[in-house]
């Protein structure tokens, strides 16, 4: 029987071909209202596999717009009941379900409090669509299997998108129209080669730098709850500051080596982890001799983690059943989780 994870996985590509041509001028209204706020900053407020989608927000703003992004703390608010100064900061808010109160109430307070505050989520009837100044539909529609995968996606290209009109990169947005056609042709990369080595790990270190450090969070989350491995994610830049102290013959290591600036540095440690015995597995784009599987390279660089997590959600499905899971319903966890 096929999952619902596998199935959901699989409408990605319809989702993100949905939201871009559905969000258009939607976001050219936001993008032309934050033109003329002109914020210092950006706040994101996320859990979970959405948080991980927050990351490549904050690195896109970073990247595309010179904007210094926070990542809020949100029982700063929620719990200690802290006064920010956000007199120059734009809240947005990333979510499947806009449920939960500690994303809909940091939200109110930057609706209140700020310049203006922006939902990107799924339910557009949730009480976080309600509070936001500027809600944009992901347009993921419905989602069964509690492990996001459809969703998360459609977060990263609505991030892509929302900063693409901000910033009038017309490459971004390009690369936005095409990515659906590049989301079908990822699907057909086989990763299931790496399931021999996963299938008997008790413990994964997956890693990333720049925008693959968001993917490699969102791996490492899904390793834990579809499959029971214990997996840590790493940026690149951080495994010699003490987690290779942890690599020992044959530990398996996932290294997300997608095209950018930080693609020579992440096959650089690659090739340093296998000498010191670590089993990497490779994730790099057609040209990279060395890869393991490939990342399939989509029209704009800076969405080939969409690509990557295409194919990488394919894969671990395939593992979570190989390992006689459910990955439609991992234990102790719910689709929509609340907290204060």
């Amino acid at each position: 029987m096929i999952s619902k994870m596998r199935t959901e996985a699989l409408e990605a590509a319809d989702v993100v071909d949905k939201q871009f041509k559905e969000n258009k001028s939607l976001m050219q209204n936001i993008s032309n209202e934050l033109k003329a706020i002109d914020p210092y900053s950006i706040v994101s407020i996320a859990r979970g596999s959405s948080d991980h989608a927050a990351q490549y927000l904050n690195y896109l703003t970073m990247a595309k717009l010179g904007k210094l992004p926070t990542s809020l703390s949100m029982s700063i608010l929620t719990l200690y009941q802290a006064q920010l100064d956000i007199s120059r900061s734009i809240g947005i808010a990333i979510s499947q379900s806009g449920q939960s109160p500690d994303v809909v109430n940091p939200l109110k307070y930057f609706t209140d409090k700020g310049p203006g505050s922006i939902a990107l989520v799924n339910d557009t009837s949730s009480p976080l669509a309600k509070i936001a100044k500027w809600t944009v539909p992901l347009h993921a529609g419905s989602e069964k299997s509690v492990a996001a995968t459809k969703s998360f996606i459609a977060s990263l290209s609505a991030s892509a998108h929302l900063v693409g009109s901000w910033k009038n990169d017309k490459i971004l947005l390009d690369g936005l129209e095409c990515l659906p056609e590049d989301l079908k042709k990822a699907q057909g990369c086989d990763w299931t080669s790496a399931i021999s080595t996963l299938e008997n790990a008790k413990r994964i270190m997956v890693v990333g730098r720049g925008f693959g450090l968001s993917l490699a969070l969102e791996a490492a989350l899904k390793f834990k709850e579809t499959c029971s491995i214990q997996a840590e994610a790493f940026s690149a830049a951080e495994i010699k500051h003490g987690p290779q102290a942890l690599i020992e013959n044959g530990y398996p290591l996932i290294v997300f080596a997608n095209r950018g600036p930080a693609l020579h540095s992440m096959l650089e440690l690659a090739e340093d982890m296998r000498s010191r015995g670590a089993k990497v597995i490779l994730a790099a784009p057609s040209f990279v001799k060395e890869k393991d599987l490939e990342i399939y390279s989509a029209k704009c660089e800076d969405l080939d983690i969409l690509s990557a997590a295409q194919s990488f959600y394919l894969m671990i499905e395939v593992l979570s059943r190989s390992l006689g899971l459910n990955p439609d319903e991992p234990k102790h966890l719910s689709k929509v989780t609340k907290t204060n």
